[in-house]
């Protein structure tokens, strides 16, 4: 990288178990970080290269966002990732919490998790115009994190604030359990969905009603949780699902991928902000539940709690 002092970090992806959408509006949701990473490698630049690339520094409003935060006009930035892009995985909550932490690391700054979620979320809301710090937090912290929950249930971390929006993010204990998740293939950007249900939200009393279910729903399932009910939390996912169908942010793909899991599965959903992307089945028997994902035309990731947080990678440092 041009011969200079370099930084590389990465972070996990992750995946919704209960609240989204309804998080947007302050209420609570519960996410867990996914053993699927984003890497990048960051050194000094005066211009915004890309993967070796020359690119305008406004190529990508994630990395914008955070360049500019941290006083920077461009930087030389290599990046890989294991995420699939637009699918409700948080691929860009990940790109933001990495970058975050390689250019603090880079320029001598704070590099506690809460600067960092702070950095990603800001990047998050400035892409899309409308987001909740769920995923980032998430990619930042890793293990379960939970957004409003009640006291007693989580731990909390940092409270994240915007506009006429906040948020308590919480560190939330999450047993060992395993999930497959079926991507749909679909890209899906979260952006318009979300600006979707705001519509619909704001001119239906019915929409809004949904949206409050969706809450009822999510801290029920933090108390499955912790009482380690996997009944009981499949159970309240696969209900969360249909709520969400109402809301219309499902497709019949993701439909499709819901319903041929859930003859091996607690329960089943989508994931993220929906019209393509994943869904997510909790499970015991995960190879079941991949090969039905497969016959039905999606690709499926088995994966499992307990995922570090956002971190430097020593070894390519230098």
């Amino acid at each position: 990288m041009n011969g200079q002092p370099a930084v590389s970090a990465s972070a996990p992806g992750k995946m919704i178990i209960l609240g989204e959408h309804s998080v947007v509006y302050g209420k609570p949701a519960v996410a867990l970080a996914i053993n699927r990473r984003f890497y990048c490698r960051v050194s000094r630049s005066g211009e915004m290269i890309l993967n070796g690339r020359r690119v305008p520094a406004f190529v990508h409003p994630h990395i914008s966002s955070v360049i500019n935060d941290n006083g920077l006009s461009g930087i030389s930035m290599d990046a890989g990732t294991q995420i699939p892009t637009s699918s409700g995985l948080g691929s860009s909550a990940a790109l933001s919490s990495s970058l975050s932490l390689a250019v603090r690391k880079l320029l001598g700054r704070d590099t506690d998790q809460e600067s960092i979620a702070k950095d990603a979320f800001n990047a998050e809301w400035n892409a899309q115009g409308r987001a909740s710090p769920i995923d980032t937090s998430t990619c930042t912290h890793g293990g379960g994190v939970a957004l409003n929950c009640p006291v007693g249930i989580g731990r909390e971390l940092w409270r994240i604030s915007k506009n006429d929006r906040s948020w308590n993010v919480s560190e939330f204990d999450v047993p060992e359990m395993t999930f497959v998740v079926g991507h749909t293939g679909i890209k899906a950007p979260t952006g318009p969905l979300v600006e979707k249900v705001r519509k619909y939200r704001d001119s239906n009393t019915f929409a809004a009603e949904i949206v409050d279910e969706i809450a009822n729903i999510t801290l029920e399932g933090m108390e499955r949780m912790k009482q380690d009910d996997r009944v009981g939390l499949g159970s309240l996912m696969t209900k969360n699902h249909k709520l969400l169908s109402i809301l219309g942010v499902s497709c019949p793909q993701l439909n499709k991928l819901v319903e041929c899991s859930l003859p091996y599965s607690y329960g089943a959903k989508l994931t993220g902000s929906g019209g393509g992307g994943c869904m997510i089945a909790l499970t015991d028997h995960p190879d079941k539940v991949a090969r039905a994902i497969t016959l039905h035309g999606g690709t499926p990731y088995i994966v499992n709690t307990g995922v570090p947080g956002v971190q430097v990678d020593v070894k390519k440092t230098k």
